[in-house]
C-alpha cells in the first residue's frame, strides 16, 4: 500500500527555475532586501537621484553565487516560507549538495549563505563544487573604495552621488562580507562538509563592525541560522490565514503573507529607522524599475490592513515612517500654496515629493486620507494613545485636516464644500471636480481630527467639523449610485478599484441597493488588464452583499497575476509591470480577512459578518490583535464561526 506525500502548501519547490529571472523569489527583511541570484541589492532608506530622479540605490551582492558541479545533477530550488531560507540541492551519483540562502529575521543588518556538502558514495576521491558569483564591488548609484580588511572579513563603503533634495544628505553605505572562494572541496577523508558566509550592510563603519562581530559569534555557537528560524517561527505563530478546499488559494495566501512580512522590520526592531514599504517590495525599485521604489497609498490602504489586523508593532512602524516625513509634507503643502501637511503620491525619505511627473503630486491628493485612515484603524484596533502624543501622530492628523481646510472651495450654489481639480484613484481621468473616493476619505480624515482632539483635549478648529459636515460626496439620485467624479459619464472605463472602495474601505453608509448598483456600474467597465489589488475590493463588496460565489469568481482572476513557482505576484496579468507586487497581495489578503470573515475595524468594536464561497469549506484565522487580546477564528461552512 503506498501512501502519496502531502505537500506542505508553505513551502514552494521545484527542478527549474522560471525562466524570467523577475520571478526568483525575493529575500527580504524589512532592512535589506533582493532576489535570489541577482547582483544587486537594496537596503531601506538608501536612495540615489534628486526629486524624479529618486530611486533605490543598487549594491553590489557578493551572494550572488550559484553552486554548479562538473558532474551531471538533480537540481531542486525551493522557498521554505516556515523559515524564509531559500535552498538549492544539487544530488549527484557522489555528492548532495545544499545552498541555502537567507536575509536574517532577527539580525536585519545580516544576509546569510550556508553550503553544505553530504558524500553519496564510498570513495578516497576528494570532491569539489565550483562557486559561480557574478558580484563586482560596483554600482551606477554609489562610488565604492576599498578599506583594509576586517577580522577575515572583505570591505568597501561608499556614498550615493545624489542627494534627494537640495541640501539633503547622501546615505553612506559599508558593507564586510566572507569572502566567497570559486571552489568548495570534501577531502577524501570527510563524509560531509558546512561552509557559512555572512554579508553585512549597514550605515556606518562602526555598526558594520559590530554587527560582523556578531555574525561570528552567532557562527561560532552554531546559532546564526537558529535565530533566523526562530524569529520567522515567532512571526508565523502571530498569524496563521489557511483555507480548505482550494490548494491554490490557499498557497496564494501563505505566499501574499509571507512576502509582505517579508517587506517589514522585526518585531523586535526598536530602531525606528523603517524606511516604507513599496509596491515591489526592497529587492525592486532601483533607476526606472518598480516605481523606483517609492512609498504610495499602496503601503498605507493596501498593504497595512491585513498586517495591522495581526501585527500592531508592524502597524506602528507604517505610523512612524509617516511621521518622520511630516516635515517634508510641510513643505510639500506651503509649496503649493496650502497649509498644513500635504503627503507627497511618492515618498522616500524626507516626505517631499518625488514622482517625476508633477500632476500626480498636485492633483492625486487622496493619499492624505488614505494616510490617517491607517492611523485611524490603528487606534481602533489598540486603543494606543501614545502613538498620537509621544509619536506625534496627532501632527499627522491635525495636518492633514488644515491641508483639507485651505483646500477646499466654497460653492454658494449648492452650499457645498468642493474639492477642485484633482485626480482620482482611477488615473485614466485628471484635473476633475470632486471626485468621489477623494472627498470621502477627506471628510472622514477631518472627522477622525475632531474625534482625536476630543479624545485628548487638544483645541479644535471649528472648520474641521464645518467641512466635513458640509463636503460634497457626488450621488445620482436618478440611477441610485456614486458618479466617480463631478461630469463622470456612465459606462466610461474605469483603470482600477475607486468608487467601489467607498464601502470598503472607507465605509461610507449606504444602501444595499446602492452597494449593489455601485458594484454593477463599474465592474464591467474596469479595465481587464489593470492592476491586481482591483479584483479585491469588488470581492468584498459582493461579499457584503451575500454574493460568494461572484466574489470568489472575482477574487479568482487574481491568480493570474501570480507567477509560478514561488508565488511572486506580478502588477498585471501578463507579467507585466512592478515585480513582487505587493500591492495586489495586500488587495488579495485583504478579499479574504476582511471579505469572507466581514471583518470590519470600527471605533470600540470588530465587527464580523462571514460568507464561504461554496469550494471553501474551512477558513481559519488565528492571531487577530484586537485591544491587546489575540483572537482565533474556524469558520466552517454553514457552521458560522467557533
Amino acid at each position: 500500500m503506498s501512501f502519496e506525500e502531502v505537500e506542505d502548501p508553505y513551502i514552494f519547490s521545484t527542478d527549474t527555475l522560471p525562466s524570467d529571472r523577475r520571478f526568483l523569489p525575493p529575500l527580504a527583511n524589512g532592512l535589506l532586501g533582493w532576489r535570489v541570484y541577482n547582483n544587486i541589492m537594496h537596503m531601506g532608506g538608501m536612495y540615489n537621484g534628486e526629486g524624479g530622479r529618486c530611486h533605490r540605490a543598487d549594491v553590489p551582492c557578493p551572494l550572488a553565487v550559484r553552486v554548479e558541479s562538473e558532474e551531471p545533477g538533480q537540481n531542486t530550488y525551493s522557498m521554505n516560507t516556515h523559515t524564509g531560507i531559500f535552498t538549492h540541492t544539487l544530488s549527484s551519483a557522489s555528492v548532495s549538495v545544499t545552498q541555502s540562502l537567507y536575509s536574517h529575521r532577527h539580525y536585519p543588518n545580516m544576509m546569510v549563505m550556508e553550503v553544505l556538502m553530504v558524500r553519496q558514495v564510498t570513495s578516497e576521491e576528494p570532491i569539489t563544487v565550483n562557486l559561480v558569483g557574478s558580484f563586482t564591488p560596483q554600482s551606477k548609484d554609489i562610488v565604492f573604495e576599498s578599506g583594509p580588511d576586517y577580522k577575515g572579513g572583505s570591505y568597501i563603503n561608499g556614498k550615493v552621488s545624489t542627494a534627494e533634495y537640495p541640501g539633503g544628505s547622501c546615505p553612506a553605505v559599508h558593507l564586510i562580507w566572507t569572502p566567497i572562494p570559486p571552489t568548495l572541496m570534501l577531502n577524501a577523508d570527510q563524509s560531509q562538509g558546512r561552509w557559512g558566509f555572512v554579508l553585512v550592510v549597514a550605515n556606518s563603519l562602526e555598526t558594520a563592525e559590530a554587527k560582523y562581530d556578531e555574525s561570528l559569534d552567532l557562527m561560532a555557537t552554531g546559532d546564526l541560522r537558529l535565530s533566523h528560524q526562530k524569529a520567522w517561527k515567532e512571526l508565523w505563530l502571530q498569524s496563521t490565514v489557511e483555507v480548505t478546499g482550494s490548494d491554490s488559494l490557499c498557497k496564494a495566501l501563505i505566499g501574499s503573507m509571507f512576502y509582505l512580512l517579508s517587506a517589514f522590520p522585526s518585531i523586535n526592531d526598536t530602531s525606528s529607522s523603517f524606511g516604507g514599504v513599496s509596491p515591489g517590495g526592497l529587492s525592486n525599485g532601483g533607476d526606472g524599475q518598480d516605481y523606483w521604489g517609492h512609498i504610495f497609498w499602496d503601503q498605507d490602504i493596501w498593504m497595512y490592513p491585513g498586517i495591522a489586523l495581526f501585527y500592531p508593532k508592524l502597524a506602528r512602524s507604517v505610523l512612524e515612517y509617516r511621521v518622520g516625513t511630516v516635515e517634508g509634507a510641510r513643505d510639500n503643502a506651503q509649496t503649493q500654496g496650502f497649509k498644513g501637511l500635504k503627503f507627497p503620491w511618492e515618498s522616500a525619505v524626507s516626505g517631499r515629493e518625488v514622482c517625476p511627473e508633477d500632476i500626480y503630486g498636485q492633483q492625486e491628493i487622496h493619499i492624505n486620507g488614505d494616510v490617517t485612515l491607517a492611523f485611524q484603524h490603528y487606534l481602533y484596533l489598540t486603543e494606543d494613545l501614545s502613538m498620537f502624543t509621544e509619536g506625534k501622530g496627532k501632527e499627522v492628523i491635525y495636518g492633514v485636516a488644515d491641508y483639507w481646510v485651505s483646500r477646499v472651495s466654497w460653492n454658494p450654489d449648492d452650499k457645498k464644500y468642493h474639492l477642485l481639480g484633482v485626480m482620482p484613484p482611477d488615473e485614466y481621468y485628471y484635473n476633475v471636480n470632486n471626485s468621489v473616493y477623494t472627498n470621502t476619505v477627506a471628510k472622514f480624515s477631518l472627522q477622525f481630527a475632531v474625534e482625536l482632539a476630543e479624545l485628548l483635549q487638544d483645541p479644535a478648529p471649528k472648520e474641521w467639523k464645518e467641512v466635513a459636515d458640509q463636503l460634497k460626496i457626488p450621488f445620482d439620485e436618478e440611477s441610485q449610485y456614486h458618479p466617480e467624479y463631478d461630469g463622470y459619464i456612465k459606462g466610461h472605463p474605469v483603470k482600477q478599484a475607486d468608487t467601489v472602495m467607498l464601502g470598503y474601505p472607507l465605509g461610507l453608509e449606504m444602501s444595499p441597493e446602492i452597494r449593489r448598483n455601485d458594484l454593477e456600474a463599474y465592474e464591467p467597465v474596469t479595465d481587464p488588464d489593470g492592476p491586481a489589488m482591483t479584483w479585491g475590493m469588488f470581492a468584498i463588496g459582493w461579499l457584503e452583499l451575500g454574493e460568494a460565489e461572484k466574489a470568489q469568481h472575482l477574487l479568482e482572476k487574481c491568480f493570474k497575476n501570480i507567477q509560478k513557482p514561488f508565488q511572486v505576484w506580478s502588477e498585471s496579468s501578463d507579467g507585466s509591470g512592478a515585480v513582487n507586487f505587493l500591492t495586489g497581495m495586500g488587495g488579495f489578503l485583504q478579499a479574504v480577512l476582511f471579505g469572507y470573515t466581514g471583518f470590519r475595524v470600527q471605533k470600540e468594536c470588530l465587527a464580523f459578518s462571514p460568507h464561504l464561497p461554496k469550494k471553501i469549506s474551512e477558513l481559519c484565522v488565528r492571531g487577530v490583535s484586537f485591544l491587546g487580546s489575540q483572537m482565533d477564528w474556524l469558520l466552517r461552512k454553514d457552521e458560522g464561526s467557533r
